[in-house]
């Protein structure tokens, strides 16, 4: 196809979608982010298909809901997906950072791989080593991980918020972003480029350099979770287990209090932030050379994260629930020349809706199966009324250990929270309720709305089953 464009999708992990200035978040700085959101488009109401890492990913990359992929929960294989069809199309495909594959060194597409996933562990029990690791070895440091952590006194108390003390340039998000400038400007491409570049941060733990972290750490603006005791009685079993759990269990170097404080949630939540800004200024250098080099004279440059952290939120950390601060994500879409920028889309849209709208810009055929949603109508200034309800699944896991599966529904006012097989469940009235405190499942004067919902779910369900009979299992 002539004149095929750049696409550079940029992806953080884990970040939530109040941690952007430009979209009222003044208590981080991310004044990169803040031009991509100046002279783009921002999605505002953009939410997850998956809510955890991989099932997120596969999602995106392949545009169907969990349950049609297969992929349901952290650590279910995938490694399949549009990628390869950009490359038959012409496209040089590279990955740089995190895409969490599983296997996490499967080529999915790419003609080139520098895989960084996981900060935390060796991973897959296979002890693999990902360019990180390589790095970090050479210069004869080992990981920051749980194993080292572990041996402090505090570790309890420090929610998974570490000061990083190695060299700076080997800081994960520094480390990925310096790679995909090393090949920006060593790598010569006639061919039309997409690159994806997946920063580890602010993923936990989260370990900011000294000389960012400083400044978050005199920050009084830094909003702090409400939470009554009565949102805490009134969890659902789940979640109530997670709690437990996570008190129990130090996922990623995170050994969660059933108490904690506002000084250690405080602690954590200034370390959060600093890793952000630390992504940003990343970001700020890999827009420098692509403008520099030539790439963004034609080009797409998309800003998104895999889903977000309730950082303490509803008393719990990390993601597996459905809560906003989970599910609702930051979308930027940015382009020079090909639309106007400066502007903000309210309609609801899911985040594998990037899939349908990528291959729309390659010139590549979308199949039918696919679930997801073009955004150019958006993009051009169309008429866009988007979705009127979004999803998003989850499979019980090895944090998720109190229940089989998840789903979620939302319209633009309610939620609905349903847990296979349970009477017990989640409903809340967003209109009147935005930070989901008060449980409205067994309201007697909700019951009509929850059983529409339920049934718009179900039908949901029906359709999609039919739709992607004949892609069982695609992403694996």
């Amino acid at each position: 196809m002539i004149n095929q464009p750049n696409i550079i999708l940029i992806m953080t992990d884990q970040q939530r979608y109040d941690t952007i200035a430009s979209l009222g978040a003044s208590y981080v700085e991310t004044p990169n982010i803040d031009r991509l959101v100046k002279t783009g488009v921002q999605f505002s109401k953009c939410f997850i298909t998956g809510a955890s890492c991989v099932p997120s990913r596969a999602s995106v990359f392949t545009g169907l809901y969990p349950h049609s992929s297969g992929v349901l929960k952290n650590g279910d294989k995938w490694s399949k997906g549009w990628v390869a069809q950009l490359r038959s199309a012409g496209y040089h495909t590279v990955n740089i950072g995190k895409m969490h594959t599983v296997p996490y060194d499967e080529k999915a597409g790419f003609d080139e791989r520098f895989s960084v996933e996981n900060k935390d562990r060796y991973l897959d029990g296979r002890w693999f080593f990902d360019e990180w690791d390589k790095a970090l070895a050479s210069h004869g440091f080992v990981k920051p991980q749980r194993e080292l952590y572990r041996k402090r006194a505090d570790y309890k108390e420090r929610l998974g918020a570490f000061q990083w003390d190695l060299p700076p340039a080997l800081h994960s998000d520094n480390f990925v972003g310096g790679m995909a400038n090393w090949w920006l400007n060593t790598k010569p491409v006639k061919k039309p480029l997409f690159l994806q570049i997946g920063f580890p941060g602010p993923h936990p733990p989260y370990d900011p350099t000294p000389d960012i972290l400083a400044k978050y750490l005199k920050k009084t603006d830094i909003p702090m979770p409400v939470i009554g005791q009565d949102e805490l009685e009134n969890l659902p079993p789940p979640l109530k287990d997670k709690r437990n759990h996570d008190a129990e269990v130090d996922h990623d170097s995170i050994l969660w209090p059933l108490d904690a404080n506002d000084n250690q949630i405080r602690h954590m939540r200034a370390h959060y932030m600093a890793n952000v800004e630390m992504i940003d200024l990343q970001i700020g250098k890999v827009m420098d050379t692509l403008q520099t080099k030539g790439y963004l004279e034609n080009a797409f440059v998309i800003f998104t994260t895999d889903h977000g952290d309730c950082l303490g939120d509803h008393g719990l950390t990390q993601k597996w629930s459905m809560y906003e601060e989970v599910v609702h994500v930051p979308l930027i879409i940015n382009s020079q020349g090909r639309f106007k920028g400066g502007r903000t889309i309210d309609a609801m849209v899911q985040l594998h809706d990037l899939a349908p709208t990528i291959l729309e810009w390659a010139g590549v055929e979308q199949a039918y199966s696919m679930e997801a949603h073009s955004l150019n109508q958006a993009l051009l200034g169309d008429e866009f009324p988007g979705r009127e309800y979004v999803f998003c699944e989850q499979a019980g896991d090895h944090n998720l250990t109190g229940c089989e599966f998840v789903t979620m529904i939302r319209s633009k006012d309610i939620k609905l929270v349903h847990f296979k097989g349970e009477t017990y469940g989640q409903l809340f009235d967003l209109r009147v309720d935005p930070h989901e405190h008060k449980n409205l499942w067994d309201d007697a004067s909700y019951s009509s709305i929850k059983r529409q919902l339920s049934d718009v779910l179900l039908n949901w369900l029906i359709e999609s089953n039919y739709k992607t009979r004949d892609t069982y299992a695609q992403a694996r």
